[in-house]
C-alpha cells in the first residue's frame, strides 16, 4: 500500500467517524425535540456522508481497502458519538429514592437546588417515603454521590 492510499484510508475513516458521531448526537437531539440543532447536524452529516461514499465507490475496484477504512470509521464513530452524547448529557432525568429519613434528606436535597417531590408509601418493613427528584442529566452523578 502506497502513501496516498494510506492517507486516503485515514481520511475516509476520519470523515466517517465525524459523520457517525454527528448522526448519534442528532438522533438524541431528535428524540428530545431539538429540531433546529438536529437539522444543522443533519446537514453536515449528509455533506460528509455523500463525499465519503462517493470517494469509496469510485475507487473500490482499485483499492478495496477503502471499504475496510469505511467500516472502521463507522464503528469508531458509533463509539465516539455515544461518548460525546454522554458528555453533553442533554435533557432531564427522574430519580426515585426510597427512604425512611425523608425530612433531613429532603431538606439537604432542596438546599442544593434539587426539585424534590415526596410521596408516602408502605414498604415490606413499614412506612417509607419515595422521593422523586427531577435533575438535569449532567447533574445526576452529583446527586447520586450523596
Amino acid at each position: 500500500m502506497d502513501a496516498t492510499v494510506a492517507v486516503m484510508c485515514v481520511v475516509i475513516a476520519g470523515a466517517r467517524i465525524c459523520d457517525i458521531s454527528l448522526d448519534t448526537v442528532r438522533t438524541v437531539a431528535i428524540i428530545q425535540g431539538r429540531r433546529r440543532f438536529a437539522a444543522v447536524l443533519g446537514f453536515f452529516e449528509a455533506l460528509i456522508y455523500i463525499a465519503v461514499v462517493a470517494g469509496v465507490l469510485l475507487n473500490v475496484q482499485e483499492h478495496p481497502i477503502y471499504m475496510l477504512a469505511y467500516a472502521v470509521g463507522f464503528a469508531a464513530g458509533t463509539y465516539l458519538g455515544i461518548v460525546i452524547e454522554q458528555r453533553l448529557a442533554f435533557g432531564e432525568q427522574l430519580v426515585a429514592v426510597f427512604t425512611r429519613k425523608d425530612g433531613e434528606m429532603v431538606g439537604a436535597l432542596r438546599g442544593e437546588g434539587f426539585r424534590v417531590t415526596e410521596v408516602g408509601g408502605q414498604g415490606r418493613d413499614g412506612p417509607v417515603t419515595v422521593l422523586y427528584i427531577e435533575v438535569a442529566r449532567r447533574d445526576t452523578k452529583r446527586l447520586t454521590r450523596r
